[in-house]
């Protein structure tokens, strides 16, 4: 009994990173997302302060386009950059048992499985119930478009899109960079991920001083995008789909507005055999969305299938992983 005992303890940190992502998955799927505190709010609180002062509502101030972008940068290094470095530098050289736990933390507050599961299933139920009042409610909260006047289809395809894309943003590229770089690439992300959905935007206050966090938010996620949408391909082979879904990744998701959520929403839709885009409306106007993937058109009951689709792709990079891992211990 000794023996087996020590033996697992001699093994376990060849498995470090397995273990890792495994009990990040596990604390989101019992704990979910934090209810209170949520460190983001904080986050969010402290950007909004910085930004009200580097980039005041007043046209003189954003007179510069240059200025205003320096800003815009600054601000971005100044919220993004401390707390990976202070991570890097003092807590990423514990024993290897309080790093697995520490980074485990870390990660598991930085992805969103079940809170996506949380979001989707608001708007799934009414749905089922025909409850459209409430369902445009709570779609509402997953997509930037207008959604008083939305029909039944176009909720299930607003949630569906949000699914597919967030699955990327919110898990994939979490555990992505978490494998590529650790604790420190996965709070860098994170931020920058926020920072581009509360600057990302070409309004007139924020095209200038919110350039350079739209901008690394896309470089950032266009290496993990790709991952994300091999990841869903795969999930095709069965089917015959996985290689139309990359093509239509590289085809349609090339196109599309937004080029790493075109790349996974593509891939997402071709291996369920549905058709995503069409016409939307964001802030009274009308605006017509490239067709991606290929099928027929989304309804309700597709909704949780989005869901299983980026689970799977969760299970399969964990499994590669673990495969990885045995594989060098197995041979060195």
């Amino acid at each position: 009994m000794v023996n087996s005992y020590q033996q697992i303890l001699i093994l376990l940190p060849n498995f470090a990173l397995f273990i890792t992502l495994l009990l990040a998955l596990l604390l989101d799927k019992y704990l979910g997302e934090a209810k209170r505190f949520h460190y983001l709010v904080g986050f969010g609180w402290l950007a909004k302060k910085l930004e009200m002062r580097l980039n005041p509502v007043n046209k003189q101030s954003n007179k510069s386009t240059l200025a205003a972008k320096l800003r815009g940068t600054l601000a971005w290094s100044l919220l993004v950059l401390p707390l990976p470095l202070i991570y890097f530098y003092h807590l990423n050289y514990l024993s290897w048992y309080w790093q697995i736990l520490l980074d485990a933390i870390v990660l598991y507050l930085a992805i969103g499985l079940t809170s996506l599961k949380q979001h989707a299933m608001q708007v799934y139920h009414p749905l089922l119930k025909g409850d459209l009042t409430t369902a445009r409610y709570f779609t509402g909260y997953l997509v930037s478009r207008d959604t008083d006047k939305l029909s039944a289809q176009e909720m299930s395809r607003a949630t569906i899109e949000s699914m597919l894309e967030n699955g990327h943003d919110s898990v994939i590229a979490s555990l992505f960079y978490y494998i590529i770089g650790g604790a420190p690439l996965v709070i860098i992300h994170r931020l920058a991920n926020t920072l581009d959905a509360m600057w990302g935007y070409k309004s007139s206050h924020f095209i200038h001083f919110g350039y350079a966090s739209a901008r690394l938010d896309d470089l950032l996620g266009f290496v993990s995008g790709k991952c994300c949408t091999l990841l869903y391909a795969i999930q095709g082979v069965r089917q015959g789909h996985c290689l139309n879904a990359i093509r239509n990744a590289y085809w349609q998701g090339n196109q599309y507005k937004s080029h790493n959520g075109g790349w996974v929403m593509a891939a997402g839709a071709t291996v369920m055999n549905r058709a995503l885009g069409g016409r939307a409306f964001y802030h009274g106007k009308m605006l017509n969305s490239l067709t991606l993937g290929c099928g027929s058109a989304v309804t309700s009951k597709d909704i949780p299938k989005s869901l299983t689709v980026v689970k799977r792709a969760c299970i399969i990079l964990v499994t590669i992983v673990f495969v990885f891992q045995l594989t060098l211990y197995l041979t060195y």
